[in-house]
């Protein structure tokens, strides 16, 4: 799947905006067919934006199923005689979409994109004539999607008639709406759909190979590789749609210096400029490599989530995201727990910023109180689900220098002798799709009862020693946390990411000595942790839980979310920040006697 740009034979109409709104209260629009006509007593929404915290009712806030969306627009004279597409970056979770009341896509799964041809619509339509774009959106999570959930129905005394609500399984505000833009684009009828980018990086890195495979309905008439001036450093003429060019003295994309090249691929009628990075990825039993340089992870898990938007796309709040990384001395963020805009991924691309790029396969686990892969819960429709998600992830983040690994799930039982099954399909599709990177998933499972890791590159943990378990007591943290470490090397010689370890924190509250909950706490939590990591060459990174505050949903040991971020949930940073500025302050660190990115 190609991102729209725009050139001189390629065009972009954004749909973004103001649109028409309405709550389904009764989840009746679909048997009273609203699509077939404008919606009736509606409320202006932001696209693209979580429609939840943009409400004062918290019933409208809290709605379960079914909200309306729509907008009008016009197509340009010009694109009459072009291939159209309309393009939803994202829509969260389940999406039917009408053009002027006849069905033209639906979707399933809300953080990935998706399309719809209307080609032959824009065919038949008169220069002028205004249509209507109308979409039905539902929030409801249940064991045939990623994430998983549950609708809970209360009856009895004490209950009000067809009492509901949505229970999720994963630690975070179940946000939904239009989140990333919409947008129509249009092409010459003879079109690339689909540019596939690879590079060969040599031993001495003083060429690579820019391996290329180009889809589509389009001949290839030219193809050229420019550097990041725009000069062409290599091409080719008549080149097949599989092919390669040989690139000498490459400059590397390397974390924290993301050099882009673009591959200009040039048709009878189309055009298609697509950037990418050269370097290349490998891991051992105990490092994991880029460009042949150790690398040793620093950043965080987060979220998409500010106040107001929810998990709307904000292109300011990115850039303040990333240079907060930067100053903190961060390289490198996991998309916990979904994939993210590909708009923050070109920016990684852009920065240098290092991402583990991850399935929102998450909320596997009832930690072992019930099977959640004996097929009563997790299902043939949820592993079809996730394999076609893998694929839909794969498709769009391919190309994307940042991306170094695929996260397959977050806390999975991986002690289900049915979740050895599942998920041994599920990473052998990952494979089957990229070779180029490795391939991991986090766990909270102990190492005795994992039956999963065994087929994976790289094992990432998330572990709460002296939070969830022994709350409060820093003294024991060293002891569990090497232990455990240890025993997961043992069992599979494989290097390790801590992929999750933090404590709330409620931002000003001070406490001496340190008491959970105060900053001081925060701080010396994560100084146990660090002590660990250090001692033990086998651990390849540490992201902290979390970047920043986020929402949850309402529980007692929420507290209008979750505290554990180093910065406020409006970014400004907690002492935990200048104690892990301190410690990844520089490009490089020295680790066990080795250097290491």
């Amino acid at each position: 799947m190609l991102y729209p740009i725009e050139n001189h034979v390629r065009e972009v109409k954004c749909l973004d905006g103001i649109w028409n709104f309405k709550i389904d209260h009764h989840n009746q629009g679909m048997t009273e067919k609203w699509y077939k006509a404008p919606l009736q007593n509606t409320m202006p929404m932001a696209v693209p934006s979580s429609y939840n915290d943009l409400l004062a009712d918290v019933a409208d806030k809290e709605h379960v199923g079914y909200v309306w969306y729509e907008t009008f627009f016009v197509l340009p004279a010009s694109w009459v005689e072009k291939h159209v597409v309309l393009r939803f970056g994202s829509a969260t979770h389940h999406a039917v979409c009408w053009l002027n009341g006849h069905e033209i896509v639906r979707h399933k799964g809300g953080f990935l994109p998706f399309e719809a041809d209307i080609t032959q619509i824009a065919a038949c339509t008169s220069p002028g004539t205004v249509l209507r774009l109308t979409v039905a959106l539902s929030n409801i999570l249940d064991w045939t999607c990623l994430p998983s959930g549950e609708v809970v129905t209360k009856e009895g005394p004490g209950y009000p008639e067809g009492y509901h609500y949505q229970d999720t399984f994963f630690d975070f505000y179940n946000y939904a709406g239009l989140h990333r833009p919409v947008k129509l684009y249009a092409t010459p009828q003879r079109y690339f759909s689909d540019i596939v980018v690879e590079t060969v990086l040599h031993p001495d890195h003083q060429v690579a190979d820019i391996k290329f495979r180009v889809a589509g309905t389009d001949t290839i008439q030219s193809v050229q590789v420019l550097d990041a001036e725009g000069n062409i450093v290599a091409q080719a003429a008549g080149s097949s749609a599989q092919s390669s060019l040989r690139l000498e003295h490459p400059t590397l994309w390397q974390p924290g210096r993301g050099y882009l090249y673009a591959l200009r691929i040039e048709g009878k009628e189309d055009l298609y400029t697509q950037s990418f990075g050269v370097r290349s990825v490998r891991v051992t039993d105990s490092a994991f490599f880029i460009n042949d340089e150790p690398f040793y992870f620093k950043g965080f898990g987060k979220h998409e989530d500010s106040t107001i938007r929810g998990k709307g796309l904000d292109q300011a709040l990115n850039i303040k995201d990333f240079n907060l990384m930067k100053w903190i001395g961060a390289n490198s963020l996991r998309t916990s727990h979904y994939p993210y805009a590909e708009e923050l991924l070109m920016l990684a691309d852009r920065m240098g910023i290092v991402v583990i790029d991850e399935v929102p396969a998450v909320g596997m686990c009832f930690w072992q109180k019930k099977k959640v892969f004996d097929g009563t819960r997790v299902n043939d429709q949820t592993l079809a689900h996730h394999l076609n998600t893998l694929r839909d992830m794969y498709a769009r983040d391919k190309n994307h220098p940042c991306v170094v690994m695929w996260s397959v799930a977050n806390e999975a039982d991986t002690s289900e002798n049915g979740a050895a099954v599942y998920f041994k399909q599920v990473i052998d599709t990952m494979r089957s799709l990229d070779t180029t990177r490795p391939v991991t998933m986090v766990h909270t499972m102990w190492p005795s009862a994992d039956l999963v890791s065994q087929w994976l590159d790289v094992i990432c943990l998330n572990r709460y020693f002296g939070w969830y378990s022994d709350h409060g007591h820093l003294e024991i943290i060293g002891l569990q946390l090497k232990n455990e470490l240890q025993e997961w090397y043992e069992k599979y010689h494989k290097p390790i990411v801590m992929t999750e370890y933090g404590a709330d924190t409620i931002a000003g509250l001070h406490k001496l000595p340190p008491v959970a909950f105060s900053e001081e706490f925060q701080c010396a939590f994560l100084e146990e942790y660090h002590k660990v990591f250090d001692t033990l060459p086998f651990v390849v990174g540490e992201q902290v839980w979390a970047f920043s505050d986020f929402q949850t949903k309402q529980g007692l040991t929420r507290v209008d979310g979750n505290k554990k971020g180093v910065f406020t949930r409006d970014r400004q940073p907690k002492m935990a920040a200048y104690l892990l500025k301190k410690r990844w302050q520089g490009s490089i660190i020295s680790k066990h006697g080795r250097k290491v990115l």
